[in-house]
C-alpha cells in the first residue's frame, strides 16, 4: 500500500510517495500550480501511477496547536481533493517541516537557487515520513 504526502502552497506543492511497505518516504515532484484545478488533475495521474490508497495533506499550524488561515486553506483543498480523488485523505500537523526542510539544504550546501526548487518536495517528504513514522508505533 503506498501513501502519497503532499505540501500544499499557494504556487506550489510538494508530492512524496512511500515505498510499498509504507515504511520510507520519498519525493517525486513539485507540480507548479498555473491554472486553477489543474494540481488535482496531476495529484490524480501521480496516485494512479502509484497506486496510492491514502493522500497525506501537510495542515499548517501555529504553534500553539491553532489552525490560521493558511490551515483552513489547506483544510478546504484536502476536502476537494478526496472528492476528487475518491482515496482517503489526512491532514497531518506539518509545524515546522518547510524550516527543516530549508535548512537540512542550507547544512548540505545547496544554493538558494536550487533550494526553491526542491524545498517543497522535500517538506512533503517530511510530512509523509512523520505521518509514516506515527503509524509504525500503532
Amino acid at each position: 500500500m503506498r501513501i502519497m504526502g503532499l505540501d500544499y502552497g499557494d504556487r506550489r506543492i510538494g508530492v512524496a510517495i512511500s515505498d510499498i511497505f509504507g515504511w520510507t518516504a520519498q519525493g517525486v515532484e513539485v507540480i507548479e500550480r498555473r491554472r486553477e484545478g489543474d494540481e488535482y488533475d496531476r495529484i490524480a495521474e501521480l496516485a494512479g501511477q502509484h497506486e496510492v490508497e491514502e493522500i497525506v495533506v501537510g495542515l499548517p499550524k501555529n504553534m500553539n496547536g491553532s489552525v490560521g488561515p493558511r490551515g483552513e486553506i489547506c483544510k478546504v483543498f484536502a476536502e476537494e481533493l478526496q472528492n476528487r480523488i475518491k482515496v482517503p485523505v489526512h491532514l497531518w500537523d506539518e509545524r515546522l517541516t518547510t524550516v527543516s526542510a530549508q535548512r537540512t539544504l542550507i547544512d548540505a550546501d545547496v544554493s538558494r537557487k536550487k533550494r526553491r526548487g526542491i524545498v517543497d518536495k522535500m517538506a512533503a517528504v517530511l510530512i509523509l515520513q512523520n505521518y509514516l513514522d506515527s503509524k509504525s508505533k500503532k
